[in-house]
Formats: structure tokens, C-alpha cells, sequence
């Protein structure tokens, strides 16, 4: 698995979906897209196959090492909702497609950049459980945990293996909050809202009146084969799975060209850490890679150009 690879020229017709101008200007303002049909039905029903032989057990490879902090379900956690760091590491049929260039092109544009990386990928199952509590995510924004990245520019893409609404408990964006700028509680920030108040929504409340903005929440309904993109900055959560079903998917973070690891000093006096430091290989300068093509991948090299279509998604009900 080598991020050295060429990167295939689009098609005329992946082309055609990229996104278009305004909604270039949509994703500006608001901090997420939701995308066109960007995976066949057979490339979604691998990676639902993929995930069912990772979950029993089949790996390509498996980490060398063991970060603090990562998330890795086993099979001894129970029916809790599941989580597994680096699945683009441990499976290649996975990474296989999640390294398709149209989502990287789709994200090079959405960013205005040239070049994207991955920087993580998540495989997550909900169980269908409205009463677990591990099923709902609390508001946050994925740049509070990227404080060793030196980017403002890196997204997500959440690629769910089925059709994807409020029922799943899908992922919810609070609309336009990446242009929010956060409350200063010294070393707490929006990875601890759940420790500061009882309940995520007042610290989200209390941080949109800080802004003299309102929470307007938008669940992404998401057909398969579609995806949703979103803003590092963007406050978003999901609520518990109240359907028959497993909410699966994957969470593709990705970074442009120009990220870098940054040393990043903690309110505390200690240095921030991020998994991939404990993984990747060193500079020169002995500062973790993040351009490692073993963990991070290049998905796209190359100006992406605007495509012609445009597609709506009639929202559902918030959460």
C-alpha cells in the first residue's frame, strides 16, 4: 500500500460530479456538502462485506504499535457502538476504495487545494439500540482533536453503507458553526462539553450565543452511495440508532497537501499528542510525518475542476 501510486485521471463522467461552483461557495458558508452518487452499489456492498470479515477477525495488517488513545472496538466491549482507528491501514479492499480519486477530487475542490491526503479513517457501527448511550456523539468539531496538524483547510467525509437518516441516528451538522469562534475555558474546549455541562446542547447553546448566532442542527440524509463532507471547525453529533438496523459506515478524515505536524502546547505546559506520532515516520527534522504514504495516503494530486451537476437532499426533520 503505497501513496506513491499515480493517481488515475478522472473520467468524463467523474467529472461531471464534482462539485460546482456554488456549491463550492455552499460549503464556504455552511461547512459541509452533501455529495452526488460518488459509489456504485457494489463498491458500497464490499465495503459492508469488507467490515464483516474485519469484525470477524480478518486483518491485512495490523498496527505495530498501540496509541493511547486510540479507538478500537473488540469483540469483549459488547453491542456498544463500534469504532476502529486506521481501518485504511488494517484492510486493503477497505482502503481500496476509500482512496477512489473522485473522493479526494470531490474534497480538493470543496477545500480549494491541490493535493489530499488521508489522515484518518474510522469504521463505526451503531447497534440499533435507542437506549445506548454509546450511540449518541456529543456536539464537537474534528479540529479540537487536531491540534498537532498545522491545516485549517482538512474535512471529513462520512460514507455510510446503506441509506442514512434520522432514524440511524445519522451524523448532524449545526449549520455554518465552523465560523464560530470558541469559548476560551483554558484547557476545555469542545472535546469536554459533556465534563463541563449535563447536557452537549447547553454547551452548544452557550457557545452560539457567545457568537450571537443560533443552532440551526441539519441531519444529512444520506443515500447510499452518496456521502456528506464536513468542515474540521463544523459542530457536529448524532443521536441514538432507533431503526431495525446497524448505522455502519466509515469516517474518512482528510488533510490537504500543505498539512504538517505542528508542536502544540497545551494550556498545561504539556505537548499535544496525536495517534499518528506514536506511528508515523520521523522528518529530518524528527518531528512526526504526516505525510507517511504507509498511514496517510495521497487520494488526489491535481487541480480539481467544477463539474456541471448540481443534487439536493431533501432534509428530514432535526434531531
Amino acid at each position: 500500500m503505497s501513496g506513491q501510486d499515480r493517481i488515475p485521471e478522472l473520467t468524463e463522467e467523474d467529472r461531471a460530479l464534482l462539485p460546482t461552483t456554488g456549491d463550492v461557495a455552499f460549503y464556504a458558508e455552511h461547512g459541509w456538502y452533501l455529495s452526488p452518487r460518488l459509489l456504485t452499489d457494489g463498491e458500497v456492498d464490499l465495503l459492508r462485506t469488507a467490515s464483516d470479515r474485519f469484525y470477524a477477525g480478518h486483518r491485512d495488517r495490523t498496527l505495530p504499535a498501540k496509541p493511547e488513545r486510540l479507538a478500537y472496538w473488540t469483540p469483549d466491549q459488547g453491542d456498544v457502538q463500534r469504532h476502529n482507528d486506521y481501518i485504511h491501514y488494517e484492510d486493503d479492499t477497505i482502503a481500496s476504495i476509500l482512496r477512489k480519486p473522485l473522493i479526494g477530487a470531490v474534497a480538493a475542490r470543496l477545500a480549494q487545494v491541490e493535493v489530499i491526503r488521508v489522515f484518518q479513517a474510522t469504521l463505526i457501527s451503531k447497534p440499533p439500540n435507542a437506549q445506548e448511550k454509546s450511540n449518541v456523539v456529543p456536539w464537537h468539531f474534528d479540529r479540537d482533536y487536531w491540534a498537532t496538524s498545522a491545516s485549517e483547510r482538512m474535512l471529513t467525509a462520512f460514507i455510510p453503507f446503506h441509506d442514512c437518516g434520522t432514524e440511524m441516528g445519522t451524523i448532524t451538522m449545526v449549520d455554518g458553526s465552523h465560523r464560530w469562534r470558541a469559548i476560551d475555558r483554558g484547557a476545555v474546549t469542545s472535546r469536554h462539553f459533556v465534563e463541563i455541562y449535563e447536557e452537549a446542547d447547553a454547551a452548544l447553546d452557550a457557545t452560539a450565543a457567545f457568537n450571537n448566532a443560533t443552532v440551526d442542527k441539519i441531519p444529512m440524509c444520506i443515500p447510499k452511495g452518496h456521502m456528506s463532507f464536513h468542515h474540521c471547525r463544523i459542530y457536529h453529533g448524532s443521536g441514538p440508532n432507533r431503526s431495525g438496523q446497524p448505522r455502519r459506515a466509515v469516517s474518512l478524515h482528510l488533510q490537504d497537501g500543505d498539512n504538517a505536524y505542528r508542536q502544540f502546547t497545551l494550556p498545561d505546559g504539556s505537548i499535544a499528542e496525536y495517534n499518528h506520532d506514536a506511528l508515523v515516520r520521523r522528518t529530518p527534522q524528527g518531528t512526526p510525518d504526516y505525510t507517511d504514504p504507509e498511514y496517510c495516503p495521497v487520494i488526489w494530486r491535481g487541480p480539481a475542476q467544477a463539474g456541471a451537476s448540481t443534487w439536493s437532499c431533501s432534509q428530514e426533520s432535526a434531531l
